[in-house]
């Protein structure tokens, strides 16, 4: 990939942006950043070395003043944007940060996609990939921009990337040789329109693949399965629920392996860490990948057994006064939030709420209606759920007006035996900068309140 002296534009001064900038200028390429935020609230922009016209802060430029032959687009941002479109229509190319980090890269890619479970499944395997002896990269929509850490690896290096919709909507020629859709269920309409939209760009992680590539897909979702003969790799499924006579699957209590009639148990899942029929998912989908790398069976067992989970995904921050209290901050959607809320048998004060992304929580309330005690809402999509719960018959819920509040009044609902679980169904923007702020100030008001030291 050779990009000296081309024009380069870099749209969204964020972690991945400021990540493909530094990667831009190494590689020689004339770069223009913009973001649509003044530089009073992006402290770090100054550090990546552009000054003057190659900086357009605070505003939405014209095309003609940031003219470049190839735009790379951060994931938050839109391409409906005028100059965009204007750019688009005179041939500009668009990549998204991922593109430019693993375009061409010699290393071996695993890509991990779906509507959920897609952290947890991405830092497994990262985790059992580590075992291999080889040098380690996960990264991408999980916190880590890819073009940030890409260059110090070579052909012997594994890279696992977590990869949105939106990551994927926008690559060219990026190769996965492993490639997972997890799930797909309602989300991100806001920006996708519809299901079907949404799908096509989750299905991008397999449009450059080749014979000798693995696609991994999930078995129970209709959605997914029906992708399986449209596609260029090995299809490798898995599923949770139905035994697969070709596949990973559960049969009893144990996790199995099958192919062409022979049988092979892999573990029981009483070893696991992790709680929640959902995480069988990735946890098969999490071998499928890494037997791909040639571990054994006897070394995923150890890895599977050791692991414990992710921060702000059903993480346990701690027992006190008799109740649980769980941040799930990552639960950003209904489906993931439901998901939540099946994985403990105790009673549980649900707080939920955030900005919205164009979905319905009439179906997601039924869930809360037949699961949890006591609901707390709170944040701007408050007014919604309200309403989706008046619907569906739910007689008691509190409203909160601060994220402070939600949590204290969650703790006064709380007895002995009790979750308290911030499980939102919706995203932190209209409070905080991103869901890791939103679990990490969950996590501080609730040892605050029972005067526990706060660990930075």
């Amino acid at each position: 990939m050779n990009l000296k002296d081309k024009q380069v534009l870099v749209v969204g001064a964020g972690r991945s942006g400021l990540a493909a900038v530094k990667r831009l200028k190494a590689m020689g390429a004339r770069v223009k950043l913009t973001d649509r935020q003044g530089p009073d609230k992006l402290k770090d922009v100054y550090e990546v070395g552009l000054t003057g016209g190659q900086l357009i802060l605070g505003r939405t430029p014209e095309w003609d003043e940031v003219r470049s032959e190839i735009i790379v687009l951060s994931p938050g941002v839109s391409p409906a944007l005028p100059f965009i479109q204007v750019g688009i229509s005179q041939g500009a190319q668009i990549w998204s940060e991922v593109e430019l980090a693993l375009r061409d890269h010699p290393a071996f890619k695993i890509g991990v996609t779906g509507t959920n479970g897609k952290t947890t499944t991405t830092t497994l395997i990262g985790e059992l990939a580590k075992i291999t002896g080889r040098p380690t990269l996960v990264a991408g929509n999980i916190g880590v921009a890819l073009s940030d850490q890409v260059g110090e690896l070579n052909e012997q290096g594994i890279v696992v990337a977590e990869l949105s919709s939106f990551q994927l909507e926008h690559i060219d020629s990026l190769r996965m040789n492993v490639g997972i859709l997890l799930n797909m269920t309602p989300d991100h309409l806001d920006r996708h329109g519809t299901i079907e939209n949404y799908l096509a760009a989750k299905a991008r992680i397999f449009e450059n693949q080749r014979a000798e590539d693995c696609a991994i897909l999930n078995w129970d979702d209709t959605h997914v399965r029906e992708l399986a003969p449209h596609l260029k790799g090995r299809v490798i499924f898995f599923s949770p629920t139905t035994f697969l006579g070709n596949g990973y699957s559960v049969q009893g209590d144990e996790l199995v392996f099958a192919e062409n009639g022979k049988l092979t148990p892999i573990m029981n899942r009483c070893e696991l860490q992790l709680r929640g029929n959902h995480n069988l998912e990735n946890i098969l989908a999490s071998i499928a990948a890494v037997r791909e790398l040639g571990l054994s069976w006897k070394q995923i067992v150890q890895g599977l057994r050791e692991f414990k989970g992710v921060e702000h995904r059903q993480e346990v921050v701690g027992t006190y006064d008799g109740i649980l209290f769980i941040n799930d901050s990552k639960g950003t959607n209904p489906d993931a939030a439901e998901k939540a809320l099946y994985a403990f048998a105790e009673p549980i004060v649900l707080i939920a709420g955030g900005k919205n992304k164009g979905l319905d929580f009439h179906d997601f309330m039924k869930i809360v209606k037949e699961q949890v005690k006591s609901l707390v809402l709170v944040g701007a999509a408050a007014d919604e759920m309200e309403i989706a719960a008046q619907d569906v018959g739910i007689q008691h819920y509190l409203r909160a007006k601060t994220f402070e509040e939600a949590v204290e009044l969650a703790i006064a609902e709380a007895k002995p035996g009790d979750v308290v679980l911030l499980s939102p169904a919706c995203t932190s923007w209209d409070m905080f900068k991103s869901y890791e702020e939103r679990g990490e100030f969950f996590k501080e008001l609730v040892r605050r309140h029972y005067r526990e030291p706060i660990l930075k």
